[in-house]
């Protein structure tokens, strides 16, 4: 499947009081990973407004594996998973110079018909081609 891979450098202001990144910031980190990702298709926020179509995340699943510390550089990658119903987007937060898998993670996302605030039971046709061409690519 397509991903897209970001580095992120754990900062001091992301620390929790028992010095390791807390918990919600990862949640940044994987948006950072996911517009990447939705770069690389060609469709971001941007485009899915533009076509009409709004795409809120409805479940997210958090697996912490091993903390992040402070200046641990850590690469996130964003894979896509499932694109015709929904936007399934699996995450894998790394440590950069191990490789060692810190954190995983899911979201969900459906598309909303902004006009009309509709649920659709299928991706837009728009977001299906951008996959399959950028599928194509490869």
């Amino acid at each position: 499947m397509i991903s897209a891979e970001i580095i992120v450098t754990a900062q001091f202001y992301d620390l929790d009081p028992m010095q390791v990144v807390w918990h919600g910031n990862y949640v940044r980190y994987f948006e950072q990973a996911r517009g990447a990702l939705l770069d690389k298709l060609g469709y971001n926020y941007p485009d899915m407004e533009r076509s009409g179509y709004v795409f809120p995340i409805v479940d997210l699943q958090v697996k912490y594996v091993r903390p992040v510390r402070y200046a641990q550089k850590i690469r996130v990658e964003a894979r896509l998973v499932e694109y015709e119903n929904r936007l399934k987007i699996a995450y894998f937060c790394r440590d950069e110079a191990s490789g060692e898998i810190l954190t995983k993670a899911q979201t969900t996302q459906l598309a909303i018909r902004q006009a009309t605030q509709e649920l659709c039971l299928e991706c837009p046709p728009d977001l299906v081609a951008k996959v399959r061409e950028a599928l194509c690519a490869k």
